[in-house]
């Protein structure tokens, strides 16, 4: 749009005007700031004695924790669910409490005086590889694990030398049996450790995701990383054992031994078979060939996990128990959820082969621009879910939600088919085919970032690729409604790299009324959009024409059945208390256990005590978690029946209606479209930087893993740079498995 202006953001230009919407009350961010400080205490303080564990003086102190607590009616696996689950449970409860004062801010987006400065998590480190794009605080992260593997490795090898001395064997073979052994249960425990975080990243609406505001869909990646991690190291724990057993000539024996007192090899072979299979078929080659071949023996995690706690029993289970019982809390939590049909109020197909649906939803159920839902379509699929981003802002309505589906597999295809078929029955305007109109779904989510960091940032880039326009939609939205209500947003000049194959998929942009969302929003924001036709040299004769979308809406008196807000993310007092009554109906129901039957009856068999400990995991979320859903659920339906819903998202379907008479060459947005081209990124984020000057530019890239590392390479290659001072942060909005 020419040179960038050098006027103040409008929002910025009185800031007096609003400025107490970015205020705090002190006492609360006081509150924030002790909370937050406390759980990174406990964490800082768990994770250095996990890393010592291999020394002597860590295994001493642990002796002297279990020897002072394993009196009480908990027994043994009390003090090591004292030691390694209670600290996670702990940061979970005073995480809930920070989510709950921080439930009404609104985002903190005022101007940093100091300039621009690196930001560990934005600055891609490595770009290329089996990791893809790894940032500068992921790579910490790595090497941390990585010291802490090789470390424990080494420790506990120096340490199984010296105990060979205790053991009265004599020849070399039965000395290297001994140490195989040994060191398979080194590799056993140093598994355990990481199982211990393997759950966490999986469970969607997990208050300690929101807390330190990683979205599901990136810490899908950290549940990859760990998963190959946690089963390389259960796979030597396996082999080792077998070698050593295979040298002493008692191979078949020990694999179906099952002992009652000590660790039974049965359910451990059995659970290490289901986590081999879960292993093999998740390696991208297979994964990408056959998704629901990785998606079915996924589900072989129950398996897995019981079966392990049959392996090992209660006490050593619990090591990893905090994990695995906040993600079946939140598993729990997902089934309610699904379980609820919910109408779609529209249904678009765009010529270019994309869908639009609109869906209703509880004003009471928030999202942010930068959101994800799961969705099923129980006439195409029982089984298959499918995660898609929102396209819609909050603003725009607060009973609907809208997404963007690219018509790409049989599901979408059918999908597409559905609603066209539908949208020809809907012509013939015969009123009994009214409810045989109707599409239903259901939802899982939202999920996404906590906060909106995309207001965060003056200067904004956002790079997509195909249907990856579709957040950049919702932002964009998000943005104008603020500017015109006059909410706090920080941006003031937005570049959108829109890469595409054809010119068909151009009307998208129209999909979002600029115009009507804030008149003259050219004079408030400095908003360009560079469109690449990759796949045509030049326009098509039809470019001026857009061809008509075909869609079907609900009828004119239909209220719709919306999503349900029983989700992680939803009600932060609700699903606070969820977790909270769950984890202490856990320890009344372990407690109660002890108390009228363990004890008593001397229940003293490892395996068995495992399988009550799974069962005590399940029975409180069932009961004392389940009360909590259905008080939630009434509180649910006691608001909802108060509001007023389809006036907003009648609006959406004027709006889509409206956009559809009108053709492309119309549309006010200056969009500078390049065919035959794809983007040069060198050439774009160079001249913006000498344009925008020493600023903090946030990048935001969303599309396929080779557009990533194209945008990630030539933001670290800038930064290194820094010709023209500015800092490009990139941040990645894609959901890969």
């Amino acid at each position: 749009m020419g040179e960038v202006s050098d006027q103040v953001p409008l929002l910025l230009k009185k800031e007096d005007e609003f400025d107490h919407l970015n205020k705090t009350p002190l006492w609360v961010s006081l509150t924030k700031l002790i909370l937050k400080v406390i759980m990174w205490v406990i964490f800082i303080a768990w994770a250095t004695f996990i890393f010592f564990s291999p020394t002597k003086f860590t295994n001493q102190l642990q002796g002297k924790i279990i020897r002072a607590t394993r009196g009480t009616i908990f027994g043994t696996s009390g003090s090591i669910f004292l030691i390694f689950s209670f600290p996670i449970f702990v940061i979970a409860f005073l995480a809930i409490i920070r989510l709950a004062l921080s439930d009404e801010d609104e985002p903190q987006v005022k101007r940093t005086p100091k300039g621009p400065n690196f930001r560990l998590w934005t600055f891609p480190v490595l770009v290329d590889g089996p990791f893809g794009v790894v940032t500068a605080a992921e790579m910490i992260g790595v090497i941390l694990f990585s010291v802490y593997i090789v470390w424990a490795i080494i420790m506990y090898t120096i340490q199984d030398v010296d105990l060979l001395s205790l053991f009265h064997v004599h020849s070399m073979k039965e000395k290297s049996a001994v140490f195989l052994e040994l060191t398979g249960l080194r590799f056993g425990f140093i598994g355990l450790i990481c199982l211990a975080f393997l759950f966490l990243p999986v469970a969607r609406g997990s208050v300690l995701l929101r807390a330190i505001d990683i979205p599901f869909e990136h810490a899908t990646r950290y549940h990859v990383w760990l998963g190959h991690l946690t089963m390389a190291l259960f796979t030597l724990h396996g082999l080792f054992f077998v070698i050593g057993w295979a040298m002493q000539g008692r191979l078949v024996e020990e694999l179906i031994d099952w002992k009652n007192i000590g660790v039974a090899n049965l359910p451990g072979v059995i659970s290490l078979a289901a986590g081999l299979l879960m292993w093999v078929t998740s390696l991208p080659g297979v994964r990408r060939k056959n998704f629901e071949l990785f998606f079915y023996t996924h589900q072989l995690y129950v398996v897995f996990v019981v079966f392990l706690a049959l392996h090992v029993g209660d006490f050593i289970f619990m090591i990893a128990g905090a994990g695995i019982f906040l993600f079946m809390l939140d598993r729990f939590l997902r089934f309610f959820q699904s379980r609820k049909t919910v109408d779609i109020l529209s249904a678009t197909c765009f010529p270019c082969g994309t869908v639009e649906l609109v869906i209703s939803k509880p004003a009471n159920l928030h999202y942010n621009a930068l959101g994800w839902i799961f969705l099923q379509i129980r006439q195409l699929s029982w089984l298959q879910w499918h995660p898609f981003s929102v396209s819609s802002s909050p603003f725009d309505g607060k009973h609907h939600v809208a997404i963007l589906i690219k018509v790409l597999g049989d599901w979408t295809e059918k999908l597409k088919g559905n609603i066209l078929n539908r949208s020809l029955e809907q012509s013939e305007n015969d009123p009994l085919l009214q409810h045989k109109r109707k599409i239903t779904a259901s939802v899982e989510g939202p999920y996404g970032h906590e906060s909106p960091y995309h207001l965060t940032y003056e200067n904004l880039i956002l790079v997509a690729g195909g249907i990856g326009i579709s957040p950049f939609l919702a932002i964009l939205s998000d943005i104008l409604h603020r500017i015109n209500d006059r909410k706090p947003c920080l941006p003031r000049n937005i570049l959108i790299v829109w890469a595409i194959k054809n010119s068909g998929e151009l009307p998208l942009l129209d999909t979002v009324d600029m115009e009507a969302i804030c008149p003259l929003f050219s004079d408030k924001l400095n908003l360009e959009i560079q469109t690449f036709v990759t796949r045509e040299s030049q326009p098509s004769l039809e470019e001026g024409k857009t061809p008509k979308a075909m869609h079907t809406t609900i009828s004119p008196g239909f209220k719709g059945c919306r999503m349900s807000s029983l989700v992680g993310t939803g009600n932060v007092v609700w699903s606070g208390l969820y977790v909270m009554v769950s984890t202490i109906g856990l320890v009344i129901t372990v407690a109660l256990l002890d108390i009228f039957y363990i004890i008593p009856f001397n229940v003293n068999y490892w395996w068995y005590k495992g399988l009550l400990l799974i069962g005590c995991m399940a029975a409180s979320i069932l009961i004392f978690g389940g009360l909590v859903i259905a008080l939630w659920h009434l509180w649910e339906r006691k608001t909802s029946s108060k509001e007023e819903p389809g006036e907003d998202a009648s609006k959406k379907v004027d709006i889509l209606r409206q956009n559809e008479q009108k053709n492309f060459g119309e549309s006010r947005l200056v969009n500078n479209i390049r065919y035959g081209q794809r983007p040069d990124f060198q050439e774009i984020f160079g001249s913006h930087a000498k344009s925008w000057g020493s600023v903090d530019i946030g990048v935001i890239v969303c599309g396929p893993p080779t557009l990533q590392s194209s945008v990630a390479k030539e933001c670290r290659r800038q930064n290194l740079q820094r010709g023209h001072q500015a800092i490009f942060h990139f941040n990645s909005h894609s959901f890969d498995l």
